[in-house]
């Protein structure tokens, strides 16, 4: 989708977009354009059930006397009250109306009450998303017909401010075409040579194999991809853009490229959507992609763990006892419980080799925080009040919303186990909190917080900023808490 800025006048061709307040009349452009038809267009919507309200639309074809194909009026409630997020959903929302609307070309005439233009058009931008590349039969018909959206009434100096979010969207596209990618074609080694596309941005990567993983003593992660053909590897990513010699800030992945719960097997129903259960990894590196082309200035180190758990003759068993690089044992009661013996091994690598000030780890980890929250939150879990209030702002502004839920040494004590230093799972009750204890294990006190984006990362039906399918989660979340927390 091609985004542009213009001044504030009347096109003269391709669809146009109203934003139109509740209860009230045309205004600005939207009347003049409604004194050229003769007044059809405030007809139509006296003729209809469109109000102004807030998510409403309406679409006539154009009526006589504007040169355009179509008009879309958008309803935006009170418009002065709209925050920036609620800009964004409503050029999102322009954007998803008009896509296969037959017209190649749009302008949203951004005239109402306080509207921002580039809200607008990061809205438009990221609504645009489509993963069709496997889509080799579909008909035209079906096809978006919409490739250019115009922000009409922004500054001259729009198109440069925009940059800067262009660089982020660019990073939840790229997080999204790699949740979205099939197994076979997205594999450890696969993905870690999508990472290297970021040293064309400047960052640095390095990637270790099952080799150099071994003499480490990561015998966590490597448990977990052993039942696979595909090798395990851990790739390390470097954006060195604050101060010399400055702490970096670290986020760490889970890339489990497909999950079938090993000799734990899952149920075969659903199955094919454990493509996505390298989510964690895929949002890690979106935001290394979106801090990157941005210039952020700040230090930063992430690391994804990518494996493939499959059952085979080499399988891990229920049963098995493991050494993490940390040098704590873990007994695997089950082996469907494999992210956060990924995890566990990656953390302890982080801190103990790039001291970072703290580390945020983001995981498709557990289908509990499902059961807790639904699709609307993200769980975070962390025993800093600081790093938990900077993310619950940052969810407040870009929409990907989190909720934290509690640590305490009493759910902790149930991954105690009598043959091992712990065990990697501590019953049904209080999944996600378990599953957390067991990660904290391997910080080593670095001040931390884990979030689990199991019921974030995919939805089963179109939202306000994506169609159906991987949402890109946490990329903006995260470059927002860096920008707003983190940046000399």
């Amino acid at each position: 989708m091609q985004i542009s800025f213009a001044a504030l006048e009347l096109p003269t061709s391709g669809a146009i977009a109203f934003l139109v307040e509740k209860d009230k009349p045309l205004a600005g452009l939207a009347a003049e354009a409604d004194s050229k038809t003769g007044g059809a267009l405030s007809k139509a919507i006296a003729s209809s059930r469109f109000s102004g309200g807030a998510g409403q639309t309406l679409d006539v074809v154009a009526p006589s006397g504007l040169d355009a194909d179509r008009v879309l009026f958008v309803g935006v409630g009170e418009a002065g009250k709209l925050t920036q997020q609620e800009w964004i959903e409503t050029g999102a929302a322009v954007c998803a109306s008009l896509l296969g609307s037959g017209s190649a070309e749009a302008t949203i005439v951004a005239d109402a009450s306080g509207a921002d233009a580039l809200a607008l058009a990061e809205g438009a931008l990221l609504r645009s998303y489509r993963f069709d590349k496997y889509r080799t039969k579909e008909p035209e018909s079906k096809k978006p017909t919409l490739k250019a959206i115009k922000i009409a009434g922004a500054t001259s100096d729009a198109a440069s401010a925009f940059a800067a979010r262009k660089a982020v969207i660019d990073g939840v596209f790229f997080t999204r075409d790699l949740v979205s990618e099939p197994a076979n074609i997205l594999y450890p080694a696969s993905f870690a040579e999508r990472i290297r596309e970021l040293t064309d941005l400047g960052v640095e990567v390095e990637v270790l194999g099952e080799a150099e993983m071994t003499k480490l003593g990561m015998g966590a992660l490597l448990g977990v991809g052993q039942g696979s053909e595909r090798e395990s590897q851990l790739a390390i990513m470097v954006w060195n853009g604050g101060p010399k010699g400055e702490a970096p800030i670290s986020f760490v992945g889970k890339g489990v490229t497909f999950d079938t719960g090993g000799i734990s097997l899952k149920p075969g129903e659903g199955m094919e959507q454990m493509k996505w259960d390298m989510g964690g990894a895929g949002t890690v590196v979106g935001l290394m992609k979106a801090l990157a082309g941005r210039k952020a200035k700040v230090n930063v180190v992430a690391i994804v763990g990518l494996v493939e758990n499959m059952p085979s003759g080499n399988a891990q068993r229920p049963g098995d006892v493991v050494t993490s690089m940390s040098g704590q044992t873990i007994e695997i009661l089950n082996t469907d419980a494999e992210g956060r013996l990924v995890l566990a091994d990656a953390l302890w690598y982080c801190q103990d080799r790039f001291k970072p000030k703290f580390m945020i780890d983001l995981a498709t980890l557990t289908g509990a925080i499902i059961i807790t929250l639904g699709h609307e939150h993200a769980g975070i879990f962390t025993d800093d009040d600081t790093l938990a209030k900077q993310l619950e702002a940052a969810g407040g502004t870009t929409g990907d919303k989190v909720w934290r839920l509690p640590l305490h040494k009493n759910y902790d004590k149930l991954i105690d186990c009598p043959i091992a230093d712990m065990k990697n799972i501590g019953g049904r009750a209080a999944g996600s909190i378990t599953a957390a204890q067991f990660l904290r294990r391997f910080t080593n006190d670095v001040p931390w917080c884990h979030i689990d984006i199991a019921g974030t990362v995919w939805s089963e039906k179109d939202l306000p900023l994506s169609e159906k399918g991987g949402t890109g989660y946490g990329v903006r979340l995260l470059d927002r808490f860096v920008a707003d927390n983190y940046e000399g």
